[in-house]
């Protein structure tokens, strides 16, 4: 029996973009997703009525708004259930925070002969980095192989790990199969061994619930703008030990004790990863964002999206000569397909003139478009505003444009 919950019916409403656009089917959450009136008015009105640089400001407005800026600082620990809000660091993006532990954790504990492993499933943003830091500091990025499903083979990253892995850094679904790995099995994999773990949670953090604790990872990051909030900001949650531990990744105003001529003592906690005036702003808009999908219910949020992915699974599978990536049981409302002898950009363009929004290429995934044996796809996405009449209207779309390319 399919659940469905009412209060996705009039969720367009909240959507300025469909006011102008009521016939958009938008399908490209995973790249971006769009933004709710109640996120832009949390924006607008910091700007217009709140604003000044927060943090040693004696005047009433600055004070007002560090004390609602470090506010959203507790709601993002809660959020997504750390121990405490202090192991919360804002970030420009996703990308930024894991730019900073793979720099800092590189620089004090690799060097040649040490391993980091990853898997094919990731982005760009948790593969270029580790390369970076490989060429200087001469340790390996070893990659985890995939199963027929295109999910992690778990048998494989329990052979790949040894004596040499100092660091594992994976995805908590991927952007191109939807594919979920079960962290579950990676806690009871390395279990007892003490080799830090970071999650890239871009594609999870919106659209399930979260709980950083329960997963025991030293890293995780999200950005703003996946989860229905603004550009230009990102969380990493860092646990206590590393606080200490690793250097500050910039250095300037905010992230300092004191400065004298010849040497700078570090301020600690999180403050010491967060040089420079802070993306004030994009955070009280991220509040605006986590409050939106808390009030949806994220239990209520996986159960509306899955139902529209299993849908448009269905419907697919009507379409010949159409083949997706990844079929696991575990994944997220995300499908990448291409149609045989069609390029994904033809069959995009021709989607778009009926208002039907997807993204294709390599999806910021090249090894995992070689892993496959492609070089791009086109890729379908889900987010709250969906429904299924938005599938029904991309898949008649979809049969039209196959008809007219082939």
């Amino acid at each position: 029996m399919k659940i469905v919950f009412k209060m996705f019916e009039d969720i367009r409403k909240k959507f300025p973009v469909y006011e102008k656009n009521p016939d958009l089917i938008f399908l490209d959450t995973a790249a971006s997703a769009l933004k709710p009136y109640d996120m832009i008015d949390a924006i607008n009105n910091c700007y217009s009525y709140e604003y000044a640089n927060v943090h040693r400001g004696l005047y009433s407005l600055s004070s007002k708004l560090t004390k609602k800026f470090e506010d959203v600082r507790v709601k993002v620990g809660n959020f997504i259930s750390s121990k405490s809000y202090e192991n919360i660091i804002f970030t420009k993006s996703a990308t930024e925070g894991i730019n900073l532990v793979v720099e800092k954790f590189s620089e004090k504990y690799l060097s040649e002969g040490d391993e980091v492993i990853i898997s094919y499933l990731e982005h760009h943003a948790n593969i270029v980095p580790w390369h970076m830091a490989a060429q200087k500091y001469k340790f390996k990025v070893i990659p985890i192989e995939l199963t027929n499903n295109s999910e992690i083979d778990y048998a494989d990253f329990k052979n790949k790990i040894t004596s040499r892995t100092k660091f594992i850094s994976l995805t908590h679904i991927s952007n191109v199969t939807g594919s979920l790995t079960d962290f579950d099995i990676v806690k009871e994999i390395i279990k007892n061994l003490n080799i830090p773990l970071m999650i890239d949670g871009c594609q999870f953090v919106a659209h399930s619930e979260l709980n950083v604790t329960d997963l025991d990872c030293d890293f995780y990051v999200f950005s703003g703008h996946k989860l229905y909030g603004p550009s230009g900001i990102g969380v990493l949650y860092m646990k206590e030990r590393w606080f200490d531990d690793l250097d500050p990744y910039q250095g300037g105003g905010s992230m300092i004790d004191n400065v004298d001529i010849q040497q700078t003592n570090y301020a600690k906690g999180f403050q010491k990863f967060e040089a420079g005036t802070p993306p004030i702003a994009e955070v009280i808009g991220l509040e605006a964002s986590i409050e939106f999908v808390t009030s949806l219910n994220l239990k209520k949020i996986f159960i509306h999206e899955k139902e529209l992915h299993d849908y448009t699974l269905d419907k697919l599978k009507n379409i010949n000569n159409l083949n997706v990536y990844g079929n696991g049981l575990n994944k997220g409302a995300i499908i990448s397909f291409n149609i045989s002898d069609i390029h994904a950009n033809d069959l995009a363009m021709i989607l778009d003139q009926k208002n039907v929004a997807i993204r294709t290429g390599h999806h910021c995934a090249q090894p995992l478009m070689k892993y496959l044996n492609i070089t791009f796809s086109a890729r379908a996405s889900f987010g709250v505003y969906n429904n299924k009449n938005d599938v029904d209207l991309f898949i008649d779309s979809l049969v039209e444009a196959k008809k007219f390319l082939t």
